[in-house]
């Protein structure tokens, strides 16, 4: 009797697969032909008034005008990012209903979205700190309640006591049902004082009045703990509409099905814990994921992700990252019996895993802050090269003693398998009272457009410089010298330098 079930399982299995080959055939562009003017998706597909969107399509290049349902007035100001995406914020006095949207050109054509548009509405209902407790620096707070994905920032008040905002961009995490900042650290107000929370839409919500303070002496290590890895990628090879990549439980019966198993404690961890995808991307011109049951029965989040999906972060090396929050979603009920597989097409999972902060007091240097000394080749006079750096570091236009390499193949790990992105950075510590900048160039000696790294009068104790798409094509070796194998080349003047680190 198991064969017989087994067996149909298999062929409902084929059939699925089938019907989403045709779907997909039929109504997704790949790039290749001209399909027309169209909307493919949109995103978010729930949204308040002054809400950024980005929506992907063909033939955008004419287009003019966005409807929204229950808006008289189209929306006119679009950002036209390229003939396939455009950004527009969405405007106020959307029907509650919600309803389609819609593409206009200045001759008259137009297109309308497959799927609907919904409103959203933010309610607070609680938080992880209550009134009386005390916050310290550096610590995570979390917000919770629905619809949180349209908090802009969270107002604290600096050192000073004036208003400061958390801009949402840097929270630690950002959800529908929670939202996670750090407390800044050490420019935060000592003493009581209430935080208020900002919308997209205008709402302010107050937060518990809390006791603020500095951190003690101590550092967050950020832990990593692998869920699942892709031991053979190219084995295994890319997703396209195939059922490779289906995960179970361990001891499911349903575990020979799988490409690999989670052992029960991580796998009850994943119901309620954001974790994280990390893949390679096998089709520049379009790849999506569809997150759904080894059954293909429901899918995770109710539609697939696409590309220009806002929450598939980039890293710059051909890989990215997709941050996973199952909690709440209907695919938790079905995860146990069904599994969880990853299917679509143009990309390859490479590992699933958890991404946690912990304080540690009185510790030594984070084991998350990589000093640069670990890739640099200390670069002398006449081009010899000695392969340690050692702090502190003056930099120099002029002298050769005063500019560093970091270097690609250096170091355990190199940097370059760091899995860096966007949202990692650079940070310099510097000696209070000397004054000065530091330039961050290419492998070719030409300055990152956007970087700024310099304190003029001498205030500050650490400088912050942002890792940049530019840099990471240099850290990939996308940009090359005649060394090959230069990731970027550091100097400046007036500074003195005591560290540099990468924080990842």
């Amino acid at each position: 009797m198991k064969h017989i079930i087994n067996y149909l399982g298999s062929l409902l299995a084929v059939l699925l697969i089938g019907s989403t080959f045709t779907a997909c055939t039929d109504d997704d562009d790949n790039g290749s032909a001209d399909v027309g003017l169209g909307i493919k998706v949109f995103f978010p597909t729930k949204v308040v008034a002054n809400q950024p969107m980005t929506i992907n399509g063909s033939d955008f290049d004419g287009v003019t005008e966005v409807l929204f349902p229950g808006v008289d007035a189209p929306v006119t100001a679009i950002e036209h990012v390229s003939n396939e995406m455009i950004r527009v914020n969405a405007p106020a006095g959307i029907a509650a209903e919600g309803g389609k949207i819609i593409v206009r050109t200045a001759a008259g054509e137009q297109a309308e979205s497959r799927l609907p548009l919904t409103v959203g509405h933010t309610k607070v209902s609680g938080f992880s700190k209550q009134p009386g407790e005390s916050a310290m620096g550096g610590e995570l707070i979390t917000v919770f309640g629905t619809d949180l994905e349209f908090i802009t920032g969270i107002e604290l008040l600096d050192t000073a006591g004036v208003s400061m905002v958390i801009d949402h961009k840097d929270f630690y995490r950002k959800g529908t049902s929670s939202v996670i900042f750090r407390v800044p650290d050490p420019n935060i107000y000592t003493g009581s004082f209430v935080g208020k929370i900002h919308t997209y839409d205008g709402q302010k919500f107050d937060m518990p009045e809390l006791a603020y303070e500095p951190a003690p002496t101590g550092h967050w290590e950020l832990v990593k703990t692998i869920i699942w890895k892709n031991a053979d990628p190219e084995g295994n090879g890319p997703i396209s509409w195939n059922p490779t990549y289906r995960i179970g439980k361990e001891g499911t019966d349903g575990k020979n099905e799988c490409i690999g198993t989670v052992p029960e404690d991580l796998w009850e961890k994943m119901k309620t814990t954001p974790f994280y995808l990390k893949a390679t991307i096998n089709n520049e011109g379009w790849y999506n994921l569809r997150i759904t049951t080894g059954w293909w029965s429901t899918t995770f989040t109710g539609a697939d992700i696409g590309k220009g999906d806002e929450r598939l972060v980039l890293a710059g090396d051909g890989t990215f990252t997709l941050e996973m929050v199952l909690a709440g979603d209907p695919i938790v009920g079905e995860m146990d019996e069904k599994h969880l597989l990853f299917t679509g097409e143009g990309y390859t999972p490479l590992e699933l895993y958890f991404e946690e902060e912990v304080w540690v007091e009185n510790g030594e240097a984070k084991p998350s802050d990589y000093d640069i000394a670990a890739w640099t080749v200390y670069q002398n006079e006449g081009g010899n090269t000695e392969p340690t750096l050692q702090w502190p570091f003056y930099p120099s236009w002029s002298n050769d003693a005063g500019k560093i390499r970091i270097m690609r193949g250096m170091g355990d790990p190199a940097i370059e398998t760091l899995g860096l992105t966007t949202s990692s950075k650079f940070v310099v510590y510097k000696e209070v009272g000397t004054t000065g900048q530091i330039q961050w160039n290419n492998p070719n000696w030409g300055s990152f457009a956007g970087v700024n790294c310099s304190d003029w009068d001498g205030s500050a104790e650490t400088i912050e410089v942002p890792v940049t798409e530019e840099m990471l094509q240099c850290i990939n070796g996308e940009v090359q010298d005649g060394w090959s194998n230069t990731a970027m080349i550091l100097q400046g003047d007036g500074l003195t330098v005591t560290k540099i680190v990468l924080v990842p």
